[in-house]
């Protein structure tokens, strides 16, 4: 190349970068030009708004719907938390730990009454149960005050005394009880422990402060029983802190393993996770449940451990959410929680499922299309996807109660069932071995007698859809007979329904009871019978062949949750398929 060109051409690379220089300075300035803009024209119009308006004007109000409006627009863990609701949202998001008696409330008929205690607080040793009538707290009537407003009552500084009256049913009159709140701390891990085939059990129930640390406990303890597996239960946890999720991943795999990476639009964002301390079992059979309500930080560990080919996923497929989330502070002690980044666990995949960026023309979001869902690869060469939560390596079809079981639970019958029986009942058996007999089933149908559970099963809600159809087409005089003759059918079908569903019902009241006397570690004793998706989980374990294909990836296991729409055939499949 001739001196010459090479000067012009150095000449042309200068001009480039100017060029290039000057359209990013007028861009940023255009950008600070856009938000000075608009942040005048908002403070503008609250000024006007808040000055002229024809009544009062809540501003904390008025500021949080206008900001709650503006971020609804991109999803819905972008949040504006203003001072006064700053403690819920910790309590919610990071601790779980207020000040208290240890007691949850619910209003019916314009009273409060005890929903449920916890075991080893103020009010379980005050003997405050289920069911109890919450009458006044310091002296304050409660009667037309909603749960929240009665909380707030009850929590507090600890070392408090707060007064309750509180009426029981076999008592004549209110008893007055004083009680020093205590610092009340509800677990993560919510159960540990032994279950069939000698496998160790741990339910974590969220991914808050020191989350990691429990499950660490709880595995320590388990292993004490030279356990033949491990089952971690994450079925219904909502998430939370991402770091947490990290430090469990790698309770199970060793040290410097990648577990979940984080990208968005600041490059200061992005991270890689990796694993940072020796596990503590490292080769112990793994299995983890999931199931729809599992999200976020379940999702990354199920997710993680399922692309290291670590752990079997057993359940459902999980909610979809791959996307996290920071805190930022803002002036007068509130702060917002803003969506940073999307994330991706080891094979590369990002397990969002909710497309918010590209809604419909109504607002509305869509869900990932199958056929944009991509393949990816577990470090054994299993196939999975992105794009719609973490897919099972083995499904259980979820067990869903009936409509009676359903409104029995829902009408609070099952409930004050319980309160009558812990009434009558000073003892119980052990969790585990508690069944309620038939002759008790049937006083608890006895029971149900005089109370209206009246419901509509899915039959009836298609024979009154019928009835209106025809009804519109003028045609239902000429099947009104038969319509009738259906629907008495029906009718006298749903007065076995007590029968019919018996062993679903006993389950809901069993649990119920046993959480009277055994609170909710109990509950969960009294279920292992009729869990399913655990007993799963324990037959996987046991078969070590079938344990070993799992992982391995062997036939039916190399794929995971293939989407639909992407199992197209070949050309030549489609040619040689017969025409039918």
């Amino acid at each position: 190349m001739k001196k010459g060109v090479i000067v012009k051409y150095k000449g042309f690379i200068l001009s480039a970068g100017i060029i290039a220089l000057s359209l990013g300075i007028w861009s940023f300035s255009d950008d600070l030009f856009q938000i000075s803009k608009n942040l005048e024209v908002f403070a503008s119009l609250y000024k006007e708004v808040n000055i002229n308006y024809v009544d009062d004007i809540n501003s904390a109000k008025f500021l949080k719907t206008g900001a709650d409006a503006m971020l609804d627009g991109l999803d819905p863990y972008t949040e504006f938390v203003p001072e006064s609701e700053i403690e819920d949202y910790k309590l919610h998001y990071v601790s779980t730990q207020y000040g208290g008696i240890g007691a949850s409330v619910f209003s019916r008929n314009n009273k409060v009454y005890v929903s449920s205690v916890f075991e080893g607080f103020p009010a379980q040793k005050a003997d405050i149960r289920p069911g109890d009538q919450v009458v006044k707290i310091n002296d304050i009537v409660l009667d037309g005050k909603n749960s929240d407003q009665v909380s707030q009552l009850l929590k507090g500084s600890k070392g408090a005394i707060v007064k309750l009256l509180v009426k029981r049913d076999n008592e004549d009159k209110p008893v007055e009880k004083d009680l020093a709140r205590d610092e009340i701390k509800q677990p993560n891990v919510s159960y540990y422990g032994m279950v069939d085939g000698n496998m160790g059990y741990i339910k974590l129930d969220r991914f808050l402060e020191n989350s990691a640390q429990e499950v660490t406990d709880a595995l320590i303890a388990v292993k004490k029983n030279n356990p033949n597996g491990i089952i971690l239960d994450l079925r219904s946890n909502g998430g939370g802190i991402l770091q947490e999720a990290v430090k469990i991943v790698n309770l199970f795999v060793q040290r410097d393993i990648e577990v979940v990476s984080q990208k968005g639009k600041v490059r200061d964002k992005n991270y890689t996770y990796k694993t940072a301390t020796t596990p503590l079992a490292p080769d112990l059979p793994l299995v983890v449940l999931v199931n729809p309500r599992s999200a976020s930080a379940s999702e990354i560990v199920a997710g993680a451990l399922q692309d290291l080919d670590r752990a079997i996923i057993i359940g459902q497929r999980s909610y979809g959410k791959g996307l996290v989330q920071q805190t930022f502070p803002l002036p007068y002690n509130s702060l917002v929680k803003i969506t940073i980044a999307k994330y991706y666990v080891p094979s590369g995949r990002c397990i969002q499922e909710i497309d918010y960026t590209h809604r419909k023309d109504d607002g509305t979001v869509v869900k990932v299309a199958d056929s944009l869902m991509h393949e990816f690869k577990t470090k054994n060469g299993r196939s999975v996807y992105d794009g719609s939560g973490i897919y099972p390596d083995v499904f259980v079809k979820p067990e869903t109660f009936a409509n009676i079981t359903q409104t029995l639970v829902g009408k609070l019958f099952i409930f004050d069932y319980a309160t009558k029986y812990r009434l009558a009942h000073p003892k119980i058996a052990d969790a585990r071995m508690f069944a309620l007999t038939d002759a008790e089933y049937e006083d608890f149908v006895k029971y149900l007698a005089d109370k209206n559970y009246t419901y509509n099963t899915i039959s009836e809600k298609v024979l009154t859809a019928l009835k209106t159809e025809a009804t519109k087409e003028k045609q239902f005089d000429q099947i009104q007979g038969e319509y009738d003759a259906l629907k008495t059918k029906m009718l006298n079908s749903k007065k076995n329904d007590l029968q019919l569903h018996k062993a679903e019902i006993k389950q809901a009241v069993e649990n119920e009871i046993v959480g009277r006397y055994y609170f909710d570690k109990g509950r969960y004793e009294t279920n292992f019978k009729y869990d399913n998706v655990l007993a799963q989980a324990v037959k996987t374990m046991q078969d070590k062949n079938q344990l070993a294909a799992i992982l391995k990836g062997d036939g039916a296991y190399k794929v995971i949750g293939k989407p639909v729409l992407a199992a197209v055939p070949d050309k030549k499949e489609v040619k040689d398929k017969p025409e039918q």
